[in-house]
This record gives C-alpha cells, structure tokens and sequence, in this order.
C-alpha cells in the first residue's frame, strides 16, 4: 500500500510570522477543506428523505472542537449541533443552532439541563428508561422524544468505546419496546431512536451494519409498541486515517450499504420516510487541524527526545490512547528520516509524549513542528493540571487569511476562580 504524505496547508515561513504575532503553541484549523468534507458527507446520503422536506442532517457533535467558530462554519453548511452539557447548549444557542437542529445526548442528566433542552426546543435522547418520568417531573415531556439504544451482545465495539453491554449508555431491547409506550401514554407524538456504538472505526462494513439493526428495530418497535419512527441516529464514530498507511471511510460505499438494507427493512415493511441522521465529529473536523508547537530543548539521556513548548495537556490522545499523530518539521519537509526520538512535552508526567521511537530529521532547538489531524478531541481535551495554560486556537481562511478564534489563556485566567482577597483574610 502506498503512504499517504500528509500536508501541512502553511509554509515554514508563513507560520514564523504566525508566531511573531500568536507566540506557540496554538491549535489551527482549515475552513476551506472543512466546508468542503461537510459537503462531501451530505452529498453522500443525498438519497435520504424524510417526512416534509426533511433529510440527511449530522449533528456536528460539539465534544469534538467546541468553538463557535466552527460552529458557525458548520451551520452555515446546513449542520446541527450534537449536545451533551448545559454549556453545550450554550454554545449552540449563541451560535444561532436551537430547536431540532439540536441534539441533546446526555447521561446521568440534572434537572437544569433537560429544563434548557427543552426550552430551546432540542431533541432529547433519554439515555435509561427512569429518565422518562425524571424529565416529566422536571421539565416536562416534548411532543418529540428519542431514546438511546445499547445493542449489547448484538454488536461488537471497538477498543475506544468499549463493550457495549459493559457501556453504561442506552436502554436494552426490551426496556426499548417499553419506553416508547410509556412515553407514547404520557403524551409523546413524535419518536427516533439512536446509537452510538464505535469511535473512531474505518470498517465500512461496521456502519452499514448497524444501520441494519437499527432498522430491524424500527420493525420490531412498530409492530410491538406501535410507534412509527420519524428518524435514526446511527450516532458517530466515523474514524479518520491518522497513520499514513490507513484508509479512510468510503461515505459512498457506506452511504449504498444503508440504502439497500433502508430498502430491505424499511421500504418493505412501508415504515418510509424515515429519516437518517447522523452526530459525527471527528471525521468532519478532525484531519484538519494542527497543533503548532516549538523545539525547546533537544536531550540525550538513554533515549533521545525532542521537548516542545506544547504538551499533553494541549494534546492528550498520544498520552491517553497511545494514539499515533504524524508530525511534520517545517521547513525540513524532505529531509531524511535519520534520527529516532521521544518527542515530549513538559507536563511532569512520563506519558507527557506526543511519539515514542519516531522516525524524524535531525531536530535543534527552535524547530516549528506541526502534529497533525489535531481538529477534534484535540483542544476539546486540554486541561490545566501542573499550571498549564491551554493554547490559542486560529483559523485558516479560504481566502488566506489567518484569524483567531480563541485566544490563549493567561495566569489571571487560571486564577479566576479563586478569591486572593478572602486568603488574605484566612487564618
């Protein structure tokens, strides 16, 4: 199989002016090739029809890259938002992203959070048949209602997400037929179901099966309960290549898997229209980010390693996931790969590594290196632990141009939340 080289959108010398003005690290995202995957995925399942005028629509799933930003380049490219906290829908409804374009997944939800989901008009997915009557007493229940469904033994996970029957999301099938009655008595008049059973997965195969237990389930939750569902989710999980040997998913090929078991399943048992819809994050966003990051030190202990001014807490899926992220030297693009190093942040912690053995060029202090596929469970994932602040996040432009869309945090930030006056006072 022939590599893949990744590409890096900005030349060395574009991002050392970068740096005079955002200093390292900082995270970057491309909203050319973003717009352009979104309209790739939406073309892919342009076949999908539903009741009214309504069709195929992902929720952009905010966990991903929770900027507004990008929220507002996906909305403009006829995306939702996939929610799962009050300050998520926060940042949906400043966007501008309210009613049905949101969806609201949560578990072990608080009161609050159903209260602002329902009042901004969301869809909300009930993650265990109790929370029926928790929302009734709390918020009330909405004319549209959706569950989430845990296959269990039914579908296999993948090393992300887990089991599912070890999962703590979803209702089981049995508790599923029971919902949707006791929901459809309480005065519920509109349903969907959803799933969320892989992260990260590059088997084609997996989604198109999934979407066929679904669609037996529609069977199944028709005859039983008799509710006609107005849509699936078959969640995310869409994954990325994020080592140059790997292949990305064929959203064609997936996207005529599901139509022939819609066919099969849905058309034959004349449950059509029946809406598909999707809450991917990862594969919209994710291979077009970067975090940009200087070479501060360079060290030979037992092993070689390369210390940036970036660390895990900029990036925390190597450390975490033992998750491959390719890196690019600027400006020694085609250098050869000669020198074998640990390269590392300055977290004190020994998992602090965004590679172990990598193959790379010979690396000196001031080195500008690029980490790529950073665009989702990147920034989203950054944390303060030993006082580290999180970075800046840019936009590239179409056009060229380079914005900030956030900007990097300060010790007054990270000091925000304590009250230096009141210590004066402790004794």
């Amino acid at each position: 199989m022939v590599e893949k080289k990744p590409v890096f959108p900005l030349s060395k010398t574009q991002v050392q002016e970068l740096i005079k003005k955002y200093p390292t690290p900082w995270h970057i995202y491309d909203e050319g090739a973003i717009r352009e995957n979104a309209r790739r995925f939406i073309k892919a399942f342009s076949w999908v029809k539903g009741p009214g005028n309504s069709g195929f629509k992902n929720f952009f799933a905010v966990k991903a890259l929770p900027n507004p930003f990008i929220l507002k380049v996906l909305k403009d490219e006829g995306m939702g938002t996939d929610c799962s906290s009050l300050p998520e829908l926060l940042l949906a409804e400043k966007v501008g992203i309210t009613g049905e374009n949101v969806m609201f997944t949560s578990n072990d939800t608080p009161t609050e959070e159903f209260v602002k989901a329902k009042q901004l008009g969301a869809i909300i997915n009930l993650d265990d048949i109790t929370h029926i009557d928790f929302l009734e007493k709390c918020a009330g229940i909405p004319e549209m209602l959706c569950f989430r469904y845990n296959p269990g033994s039914l579908k296999q996970g993948n090393v992300i997400i887990g089991k599912p029957e070890e999962a703590k999301y979803g209702l089981t099938n049995d508790q599923i037929i029971e919902a949707y009655k006791i929901a459809k008595k309480k005065g519920a008049k509109r349903f969907g179901l959803h799933t969320m059973v892989a992260s990260n997965e590059l088997n084609n195969d997996y989604f198109v099966e999934t979407a066929r237990i679904l669609f037996e389930l529609v069977v199944e939750i028709n005859k039983q309960a008799g509710v006609k569902l107005e849509f699936v989710n078959m969640g995310g999980g869409i994954g990325i290549p994020y080592k140059p040997d790997q292949v990305p998913v064929d959203l064609n090929k997936v996207s005529q898997g599901i139509k022939k078991e819609y066919d099969r399943l849905i058309v034959v048992n004349k449950l059509d229209p029946l809406r598909i819809v999707m809450e991917c994050g990862r594969m919209i966003t994710g291979p077009f980010g970067w975090l940009v990051a200087t070479v501060r030190h360079v060290t030979k202990k037992y092993k070689d390693y390369v210390g940036l001014d970036a660390c895990m807490a900029n990036l925390m899926r190597p450390a975490m996931y033992g998750a491959y992220h390719h890196i690019t030297v600027l400006g020694k693009e085609k250098a050869p790969l000669t020198h074998k190093y640990d390269v590392t942040g300055s977290l004190c912690e020994n998992n602090d590594k965004f590679a172990i053995d990598r193959m790379l060029p010979e690396m000196v202090p001031g080195d500008i290196i690029a980490i790529h596929e950073t665009g989702a469970h990147g920034y989203a994932m950054g944390f303060q632990y030993n006082g580290k602040l999180r970075s800046a996040e840019l936009l590239l432009r179409p056009g060229g141009a380079v914005v900030k869309i956030r900007r990097a945090e300060t010790p007054d930030d990270y000091f925000g939340t304590l009250d230096f006056k009141e210590l004066g006072k402790f004794k």
